[in-house]
């Protein structure tokens, strides 16, 4: 669960930088009204999310789906 969060927190982060590279309209401090402590945090999420994606990659190995390897082996063996 909390994979799909960061997964979904980080897509926003990316469609904010795709906004600010076509536009130069920034999502995040449009959200925040200018705030600049709370556009801190929101960026300090985004970050936080990006991170626990890259240790969610390695501990995987690559592999997000669990049941694929099984299913191979299974696939392989017959049953």
């Amino acid at each position: 669960m909390i994979t799909l969060i960061a997964l979904i927190i980080t897509i926003i982060g990316a469609i904010n930088w795709l906004v600010i590279g076509i536009c130069g309209f920034n999502i995040v401090s449009w959200i925040t009204f200018g705030s600049a402590i709370a556009a801190r945090i929101v960026y300090i999420l985004v970050g936080v999310a990006g991170a626990w994606l890259i240790y969610f990659i390695f501990r995987k190995k690559g592999r997000v789906d669990q049941e694929f390897p099984e299913k191979e082996t299974r696939e392989r063996i017959g049953e």
